[in-house]
């Protein structure tokens, strides 16, 4: 009997720590687009590549008006977000706060 439950607490330990490495950041299922004014950014790193960025800004789009959204996402330091910056984003509808940047065309 207690084999079994340290073995469901194993299981359930290793489930929490791995789910969020499989979990797909960003809006699923419906999206809608809009843009992002950037009002906050962290300092542009010296380094070289990817980076983690902490940006706020303002989404404006179909369902929501000036809805402010705080977030870290990693980004190529060549393309840093710059304070005023206009960003095309897609978001979920049902939580606008659910954000990414939208994908560039091909």
């Amino acid at each position: 009997m207690w084999e079994f439950a340290v073995l469901l607490l194993i299981v359930g330990a290793l489930v929490l720590v791995l789910a969020p490495r499989f979990m797909r950041r960003g809006p699923r299922g419906e999206v809608a687009q809009g843009t992002l004014l950037v009002t906050g950014v962290s300092p542009r790193p010296d380094a070289t590549g990817q980076q983690f960025v902490t940006i706020s800004g303002v989404i404006n789009g179909p369902t929501v008006n000036e809805h402010v959204v705080y977030q870290r996402m990693a980004v190529d330091v060549d393309s840093w977000p710059t304070m005023g910056q206009l960003i095309p984003v897609v978001y979920s509808p049902k939580n606008p706060d659910n954000w990414s940047f939208a994908p560039t065309p091909v």
